[in-house]
């Protein structure tokens, strides 16, 4: 594998971009700028001299720099540039959607989640975000271009987005509200954690549409992220959001990622409402208005979201990890005629169908607060829509790192022997959904399906992901030590963290 292609992360790109010897330089963003142009030109049918490619980035320190980088290589194929300076990944997506804007493709400078020390690159055209295979091709052509043998000819023109989203937002709360006042969230008090990433705008817009936003924190971008991770599942960042709604009495708190593509709340009782809780949220209040519909998860949902999905009068569809993933799956389903309003996983990121299954997590936030905004007027809150969601007595996840270098196989073998296993194995039961690496249900003690485990394969890394729940005391403990004794002879997998669990 090229030094250029270690830069692929799924459909995206990201590396470090700091320090003596960076990863992602701006050199490697401004070929990318001019591969894209291209890529974007040959797939819109137009000459690259008449192609609008947008750019955004969100807070790190080195967006600014590889955002001018990009442009510039856009500039020197050709193309012209929309610079939107700080922005989120979703309003890259709905520029190009929306009109006065409408460029042909977008780039979004950012690493999401990751440590201030990463960056990367995320590109979009009309259809959506670039597949895997679309990556490789321009990792591929930007590799071999030299962008400064050739002049700067497309016109860069800053021109920010972010009010235009902001307002596309509010009339997704007027709309869900069924008014046109100016101040619609009069009454309600919505505390937002940006996490100093790029999404502190938010409370500027709740407030200017009547919200009480006292106790918001971390609204300032910065890009070295001083107050804590700008992450929905980060324990830290959803304990610091708890906090704040608890000091502040909000009705509810939000969180972003740096770049907004995910999102939690917390209820006004410090309650976290991320992971399982989200899923069971929005479903819900999506079954309320249809019943029947199915929901479309990734593989690592809980027994307890299924039954609460099915108590609802839904379908529960588990798919594989990757947000890509579920959200083509439910594209998917709705092609075939299946009734398919959401795709989820439960790292937060959310695609709604009525939002172009978009990978939103601001917009998934906006629909939540429409419904907090009616269920206060009727003295509730938006926790009580999920009450009756069964969580498990214990959970855990483990990470065993595989030590082969051809991991893959290494941990298809693994996957392999858990199966053959199970097929043989009293009270221990494949699932019916099991659509990623093998998901194990049991029997503990006197129940049945009281437990469960998956294993599979990372989406990137040489990993094997180790997912188990138990509704009784001492259910994990006793599936992890079954497993052990399964795998202990398994070659090129790092066993020692599920050995250490197992013996407790």
């Amino acid at each position: 594998m090229s030094s250029w292609q270690k830069l692929k992360s799924g459909s995206d790109v990201r590396g470090v971009a700091v320090g003596e010897h960076p990863a992602l330089t701006p050199h490697i963003a401004k070929c990318l700028g001019m591969a894209f142009a291209r890529f974007t030109a040959s797939s819109v049918g137009k000459p690259v001299s008449q192609v609008t490619i947008a750019i955004g980035r969100d807070s790190r320190v080195t967006g600014p720099t590889l955002a001018d980088a990009a442009a510039e290589g856009i500039s020197r194929a050709g193309a012209s540039v929309l610079h939107f300076g700080l922005c989120t990944t979703p309003a890259m997506y709905m520029s190009i959607i929306t009109p006065g804007f409408a460029p042909d493709g977008a780039i979004m400078i950012t690493a999401s989640h990751l440590p201030p020390e990463r960056n990367g690159l995320k590109f979009f055209l009309e259809e959506g975000g670039l597949e895997e295979k679309d990556v490789v091709e321009l990792l591929d052509t930007a590799s071999e271009l030299e962008p400064d043998d050739f002049p700067i000819s497309g016109k860069i023109a800053e021109k920010p987005f972010l009010p235009v989203y902001m307002d596309q937002l509010a009339d997704r709360i007027r709309k869900g509200l069924d008014t046109d006042m100016e101040k619609p969230l009069l009454g309600l008090h919505v505390l937002v954690d940006a996490g100093n990433g790029a999404g502190g705008f938010y409370a500027e817009l709740m407030e200017r549409l009547g919200a009480w936003i006292e106790g918001s924190q971390f609204l300032e971008p910065d890009g070295n992220f001083p107050n804590h991770m700008p992450n929905p599942e980060n324990p830290e960042a959803m304990k610091s959001v708890s906090e704040a709604v608890l000091r502040a009495g909000a009705d509810l708190g939000v969180i972003f990622d740096a770049d907004c593509d995910r999102a939690a709340i917390v209820d006004c009782d410090g309650r976290e409402i991320n992971r399982n809780r989200l899923i069971a949220l929005i479903s819900a209040m999506l079954l309320d208005e249809e019943p029947g519909v199915t929901i479309v998860t990734d593989s690592v949902t809980s027994s307890g979201l299924r039954k609460f999905i099915g108590d609802w009068g839904g379908e529960h569809y588990r798919y594989k990890r990757g947000y890509r993933n579920v959200i083509d799956e439910a594209r998917r389903l709705n092609a075939e005629g299946i009734n398919c309003p959401l795709a989820i996983e439960t790292s937060g990121h959310a695609a709604l169908r009525e939002n172009h299954f978009l990978d939103d997590g601001m917009y998934l936030v906006t629909v939540l607060i429409v419904k907090a905004m009616k269920l206060k007027q009727q003295g509730k809150t938006l926790g009580s829509l999920i009450a009756d969601l069964q969580e498990p007595k214990e959970s855990a996840e483990i990470r065993l790192q595989i030590t082969e270098e051809d991991f893959r196989t290494a941990g298809q073998k693994a996957i392999a022997l858990v199966m053959e296993y199970a097929n043989a194995a009293e009270k221990w039961h494949i699932a019916s959904d099991n659509r990623e690496g093998v998901r194990i249900s049991f029997d503990l003690g006197d129940g049945l399906d009281n437990g469960w485990f998956l294993l599979r394969l990372s989406v990137h890394d040489p990993v094997l992901p180790l997912n188990v729940e138990s509704d009784i005391e001492g259910g994990v403990q006793s599936m992890l030590s079954a497993l052990y004794e399964v795998l202990k002879d398994a070659q090129g997998i790092d066993l020692a963290p599920l050995k250490k669990a197992a013996q407790g």
